[in-house]
């Protein structure tokens, strides 16, 4: 098969195409595998039983499941979610917004996907502009979403050592340098893969900067304020004429729904509308009516604060117990936890690289995703990009701690190598 480039580009390799993967691989392959990989929010029965009871309501509702299944939704989304999401996003951070600020998308990687595009790349004068990472590792899924090549510019962070196995990484502010050829600023909060959760403080230099070069800071949210809350710090929601918000239904449990939330200006609004009815003719509307009424009633609220933040608080101090049994003294930081449901575990000096672990590790029966993926647009040597792992900790309890066991040992037995 002859392909194009954009076949090419898209058909190669790639970290989100092992990743999603080895999800799928795993998933579909039942007990023997321990899955510390991949994004897939975890089975919170309080969480299944609202949405079972939301669905069996649609089901016993003509018109709500001709709504659900039988009707395309404008370009924008979801008339009647858009609306209360507005209302609720209103309510809860004492913002201004209108329904005409809010557009769904195919899922967040959609969002992003024409965000990058739209904002970025080839322009019609012959200049070429990026999209800038102020603080690398940043997510996977941003890495290969560019139509042409070399779509990012990114920072290396600055290590903050915390305790003798906890660090944390911060903006480089000095290294900083919003040029010409910058079309916006891009973070996410809580990051992914590290958990770390950017302060007021930097957002606000970050919203600074964009504003004096009259371009969007775009914030990726999915794991947030208001919604689905997955933050063990104090810090509060963010949002700005010159701020792109991208939310997503995907950690709330809804993965299977496949709905991303862009927050922005009319104009943005406006053209990621277009672009839904050139590629998708519309987004699709399942997961949006299925949680509208949690969201009319503030449901959701309850649900992020009471259930989901606390399941995932407790999962992350039972992973953090197992992981200091487990490594002992071995050379070993873990980045602050302050958000997220993954760990990001530095082996420094560690004698292999991060891929070689990922290997090891995936013969005996543990999916990771290797840290060298997270570093899109830094492209300078750097040996701490190979020497670091994500897992994620929401699984059950027996998987999570057999996994971080295993890791232990393979970690272990490379250091002795070396």
């Amino acid at each position: 098969m002859n392909l194009s480039k954009f076949g090419k580009k898209f058909t190669a390799e790639s970290g989100i195409l092992q990743l999603m993967d080895d999800l799928g691989r795993a998933l579909a392959e039942g007990e023997d595998t321990l899955m510390l990989g991949g994004g897939n929010p975890a089975i919170i029965p309080q969480v299944q039983a609202c949405l079972r009871e939301k669905a069996a309501g649609i089901l016993n509702d003509p018109g709500q499941f001709q709504r659900l299944a039988g009707n395309y939704s404008p370009p924008q989304g979801d008339v009647e979610f858009v609306a209360a999401l507005a209302g609720l996003l209103n309510r809860e951070c004492g913002w201004t917004i209108r329904p005409e600020n809010v557009a769904l998308t195919n899922g967040s990687q959609t969002a992003f996907f024409y965000l990058f595009n739209m904002l970025a790349g080839e322009f019609e004068d012959g200049s070429y502009k990026k999209i800038l990472l102020p603080l690398a590792p940043e997510y996977i899924g941003y890495a290969d979403a560019g139509l042409s090549g070399d779509l990012f510019v990114a920072n290396r962070p600055e290590i903050e050592f915390i305790d003798e196995h906890t660090f944390k990484y911060h903006i480089d502010f000095d290294a900083v340098n919003v040029t010409d050829d910058i079309a916006a600023i891009c973070v996410s909060r809580p990051t992914n893969p590290t958990g770390n959760v950017l302060t007021q403080g930097e957002i606000a230099r970050l919203s600074g900067l964009a504003k004096e070069h009259d371009i969007p800071l775009i914030i990726d949210n999915a794991y947030g304020l208001p919604f689905p809350n997955i933050m063990f710090t104090d810090t509060g929601p963010v949002w700005g004429e010159n701020i792109i918000l991208c939310m997503s239904l995907s950690k709330l449990g809804l993965p299977g729904g496949r709905t991303g939330i862009v927050i922005a200006n009319e104009a943005v609004i406006s053209a990621i509308s277009a672009m839904n009815a050139i590629v998708s003719l519309s987004p699709g509307s399942m997961a949006a009516v299925l949680v509208e009424g949690l969201v009319k009633t503030g449901e959701i609220m309850y649900l992020s604060r009471q259930v989901i933040r606390p399941f995932y608080q407790n999962k992350l101090e039972q992973a953090m117990t197992w992981l200091k049994d487990e490594m002992g003294d071995l050379d070993y930081y873990a980045h602050k936890p302050e958000g997220t449901f993954f760990l990001w575990l530095w082996f420094r000096g560690m004698p292999i690289t991060c891929q070689a672990l990922y290997e090891r590790l995936k013969e005996r029966g543990v999916i990771i995703v290797p840290g060298h993926y997270f570093f899109p647009g830094l492209h300078e040597e750097w040996q701490h990009k190979h020497e670091c792992i994500r897992v994620n900790y929401s699984g059950e309890g027996a998987v999570v701690r057999e996994g971080i066991k295993i890791i232990a040992e393979e970690a272990k037995r490379a250091y002795a190598e070396g």
